[in-house]
């Protein structure tokens, strides 16, 4: 699959469809009170085309879907589709806060094949594909060997989405130098994989959220799972809780802070 030409194409749909909106669309609330766009429906239908056009083998899912819809579609799809949030962070596309991205991966058989994430703001196009590494604008992306401790590290943390007493615990009794809460799921997994942050947890992200940006931090040589003791990647529609970090050090680290939310 030509990572290159997908590159192309997803800064096509930046380029033609979102960044000519950016401050300048209305947005209104889906029913989970979500935003919704006209940016989001025309990044949609402009890369849902072309996709089709190009390999008309493989079916297409993106969140702007409905749920009964998507659901049939899991159902029927496994064996090869396009997983599409058209953007991710559409809050802060909304507010003109320049934190977004289009978030595209190739699910077959169950898992994820490949995965794009582009920021257009910063021009950087995230990629990987399973087992053959990832890149950031076509340059190697690899975490280093040496890390910081858990005490000197910069943590991307969502905390509206965590249960109280783990919120309570992270505001009183952080392990982390900092924390910064960011508001696009797909950003912030190759954020963590450029080791912009080292550490990383999520109370809610959905398969378009992550699927791209998860495989990419994984062949960076991130380490993730979900609260559950799971790998975070599952073939349905619920929402996942991740925790994150860029070395199994760090990772060992941050479980065991988090050790009270984990199954024992």
């Amino acid at each position: 699959m030509p990572l290159k030409q997908l590159s192309k194409l997803i800064k096509k749909a930046a380029q033609k469809e979102l960044l000519p909106r950016f401050k300048q669309c209305e947005s209104s609330f889906k029913k989970d009170g979500s935003f919704l766009t006209e940016a989001d429906l025309a990044v949609q239908d402009y890369l849902q085309n072309q996709l089709k056009i190009l390999w008309p083998e493989y079916g297409f899912l993106a969140e702007e879907m409905s749920d009964e819809v998507m659901q049939e579609f899991l159902n029927s799809h496994s064996s090869g589709f396009w997983c599409l949030d058209p953007i991710d962070g559409t809050s802060n596309f909304a507010a003109g806060l320049p934190y977004f991205s289009i978030s595209l991966a190739l699910i077959k058989n169950s898992r994820v094949e490949l995965g794009l994430v582009y920021d257009p703001i910063r021009d950087e196009c995230f990629s990987a594909q399973r087992e053959e590494g990832a890149w950031l604008n076509n340059h190697p992306l690899e975490v280093s060997e040496q890390q910081l401790p858990l005490a000197k590290s910069l943590a991307i943390i969502d905390l509206k989405r965590l249960e109280p007493s783990l919120r309570q615990k992270l505001v009183l009794e952080p392990p982390y130098h900092s924390q910064r809460s960011l508001g696009s799921v797909a950003l912030d997994w190759c954020w963590l994989a450029a080791e912009r942050a080292q550490v990383y947890l999520h109370g809610r992200q959905k398969i378009w959220d992550y699927a791209a940006g998860l495989l990419i931090a994984q062949e960076a040589g991130c380490m993730s799972m979900s609260l559950d003791g799971e790998p975070v990647f599952q073939l349905n529609l619920e929402a996942r809780q991740a925790i994150g970090a860029v070395s199994q050090t760090l990772f060992s680290e941050w479980s065991d802070y988090l050790s009270d939310y984990l199954p024992k």
